[in-house]
């Protein structure tokens, strides 16, 4: 990508398996490039399915929520809980994850986080309630975050040419924007013919192949002198995060009048500010902070944290509003969204031609505002919108997301010295996964909010049947079934439009917060 130069600083790892052509080198940029590994392609194909794993996971459940309503009966926070508690683990463990293959190897990280990530998933498969569920799914969040930095950060191990390393980054952010837009899709496909366990039953296959494969075509690659691994920075930074999006999440649904949401928010912030500062101070940081002098590098990574926040909370709730609102069967609803499976991955697959021609600030601010339009237009939704309207938005919504994330990716990847690109691969995955996990919490608290108020109490529903209904639009359905005719019809109606007016307010946020970002990246990137 000509928008990018790669690192002057060598690239040092260790290699083992087929790929074997002794350690690879990516010097100045006027030096030639070390010879290219001949397996880098199969390489690359494993890493692919890696990251397939965990972006799946994160939204694959969406069209089983209304299934684990009405099954383990959780109340609405847990709801959001379940939704958003992988992604929370997740963004809190990257950084430390990254750092930590760094230094004892990066395959060796992925691997032991592949098998983990299968035992949780039998875990979340067969839970017999709502709290072992939260809890699989944060054991999923741990695992996941041991493979996630370990895809990025392997590609610069097999790919030192940077063209060939840009194209190769295309082809995985197209499997990491393109499988999260399957993941709905390929859960309709379970939930016709299976109960929601099965969403996280298919993970066992593909981890067998994961393990397999893995073994045998990747390179080990690591820091060579990567210092001490400090775990007070690990808990500083995994509680810090965790406690200000607790806080958010909290704040936005209940109020900050309890005294639980500004305690959160000022350990959150404390806890954040303590690891910045130890940072700073280490000889062998987790994370060297002083990458976001790089204006490349800050510009990327809040690219990508703004434009995911702005669309994981709205497009989780889609599947709903598809679902419990308009009736689509769960396969139905998964096939309307493939407008968003397709332009992801298209628009993965020409990042690269589009930077070059349109050059990096162009191609991630086009890219941003062509997300919040996107957003926009499903701001406007309405119970019986044409389906046509939804597609286009949808389309708009992956391809957009697709050119932000892989374009992000590259960016912040060329602006880090070698020996630290696991970390710096985490920088950019925390950056979606806390984008995802904050998205979730703060949209899905203004619907919280908005949703009881709208919905009321409608002629005929007596109190108690109008408490559960107030809880979420699966509940409100689930007690419309319990009421005669019109009273069940008009309680039905009012918790449809009650949910569609909080959907269409969450979404206009999302828009102008994405817009505002469209307009800060452009900011960063301009030239001295």
């Amino acid at each position: 990508m000509t928008s990018t130069t790669s690192p002057t600083s060598t690239a040092t790892s260790t290699t083992s398996g087929p790929s074997t052509t002794g350690p690879s080198t990516t010097g100045p940029a006027t030096a030639s490039p070390a010879a290219p590994r001949p397996h880098r392609w199969s390489g690359l194909a494993v890493l692919v399915l890696a990251v397939t794993v965990v972006v799946v996971d994160a939204t694959v459940l969406v069209l089983a929520i209304p299934s684990i309503t009405e099954t383990l009966a959780p109340s609405s926070t847990g709801l959001l809980w379940i939704g958003d508690i992988y992604s929370f683990v997740l963004a809190g463990l990257l950084v430390s994850m990254g750092a930590l293959s760094d230094r004892i190897g990066r395959k060796r990280l992925l691997l032991i986080g592949a098998a983990a990530f299968g035992a949780a998933s039998l875990l979340a498969a067969y839970a017999p309630g709502p709290g072992w569920l939260i809890g699989a799914r944060a054991l999923l969040g741990v695992a996941g975050a041991t493979i996630m930095p370990s895809t990025l950060s392997l590609i610069r191990a097999l790919f030192p040419d940077a063209r060939e390393r840009a194209r190769a980054i295309g082809i995985w952010g197209a499997a990491a924007t393109a499988g999260a837009a399957a993941g709905p899709l390929i859960g309709g496909l379970l939930l016709e013919h299976f109960w929601w366990g099965s969403v996280f039953l298919l993970n066992l296959p593909l981890v067998a192949l994961l393990l397999v494969f893995g073994g045998w075509l990747l390179p080990e690659s690591k820091n060579p002198e990567p210092g001490r691994f400090d775990l007070p920075s690990v808990f500083c930074s995994m509680g810090g995060l965790i406690a200000l999006v607790y806080a958010i999440k909290e704040g936005a649904a209940h109020g900050v009048e309890r005294w639980d949401v500004p305690l959160a928010a000022v350990l959150g912030g404390l806890g954040l500010w303590l690891f910045v500062r130890r940072q700073l101070r280490l000889a062998s940081p987790l994370l060297d902070v002083r990458l976001f002098a790089d204006r490349r590098f800050t510009a990327a990574v809040l690219g990508a944290l703004i434009a995911v926040f702005g669309l994981a909370g709205v497009v989780f709730f889609t599947s709903q509003y598809l679902q419990l609102v308009r009736g689509f069967s769960p396969l139905k609803a998964g096939l309307a969204e493939m407008p968003a499976f397709a332009g992801a991955a298209i628009a993965s697959m020409v990042t690269a031609r589009l930077a070059r021609r349109a050059g990096a600030r162009g191609a991630l601010v086009g890219g941003m505002v062509l997300l919040g339009l996107a957003l926009g237009m499903l701001g406007w939704l309405r119970q019986d919108t044409p389906y046509l309207v939804l597609a286009v938005a949808f389309l708009g919504v992956g391809a957009a997301e697709g050119l932000v994330y892989t374009l992000a990716s590259d960016l912040v990847l060329t602006a880090a010295p070698a020996e630290k690109s696991g970390a710096a691969s985490a920088v950019s995955e925390t950056a979606y996964e806390l984008g995802t996990a904050l998205g979730i919490a703060l949209f899905g608290s203004v619907l919280t909010a908005v949703y009881p108020g709208a919905v009321g109490t409608p002629p005929g529903v007596d109190e108690a049947t109008a408490a559960k209904a107030h809880q979420s639009l699966g509940a409100a359905v689930e007690a419309a079934h319990t009421l005669p005719g019109a009273a069940g019809q008009a309680l039905a109606e009012a918790a449809r439009g009650a949910f569609v007016q909080g959907m269409s307010l969450a979404a206009l946020c999302a828009a102008v917060l994405v817009l505002l970002g469209a307009g800060l990246s452009w900011r960063l990137l301009r030239r001295r």
